[in-house]
This record gives C-alpha cells, structure tokens and sequence, in this order.
C-alpha cells in the first residue's frame, strides 16, 4: 500500500502515551498513529448503502431468542429456495 506523507499537531501528552504503547508493543509510533488515523476515518465514513436495508414487520415487542431463530430460519428458506435452513 501506498503512504502519503502528513503532518497533523498533536498533544504533547497524547503523543507520549503513543510513546510509550508503541515501546510496550515493540511497533512504531507512526504505526500506531496510522491505525488511529484509520479507526478515525473509518468511523467518519459515509457508506453507499445502509447497514440495514431490509425492514421486518412485527408487534413492536421483543421476540424471544426461539422466535428470533425461527424467522431467521424461515427467511434463509424463502431466499434460498429450499426446505430446510442451515
């Protein structure tokens, strides 16, 4: 993978608590910035679609863990065009 090249400002106390992790884990700073970096841009990502796209009709109640199963289960049948859920 390709690395570009930044400079960020940082909290001198957050960048010796980076220090030392990165000592105590035997890797880079850099790297643990990078994995921060990482963690930030993925949780600030915009997805194409949502993480749901399929709506369930029900009662408003939680099912319990049988019915939960047995809907799943139905479900995977329907799709799959078989008799019996794996």
């Amino acid at each position: 993978m390709s690395m570009k090249r930044t400079n960020v400002y940082a909290d001198p106390e957050d960048l010796a608590i980076i220090k030392e992790a990165a000592k105590r884990r035997g890797v880079s700073e850099a790297e643990i910035i990078r994995q921060g970096i990482h963690l930030a841009a993925m949780a600030n990502r915009v997805w194409d679609e949502p993480l749901f796209s399929r709506t369930f009709e029900g009662t408003g109640r939680t099912p319990g863990k049988r019915r939960v199963r047995e809907t799943v289960a139905d479900a995977v049948r329907r799709e799959s065009g078989t008799g019996n859920a794996a």
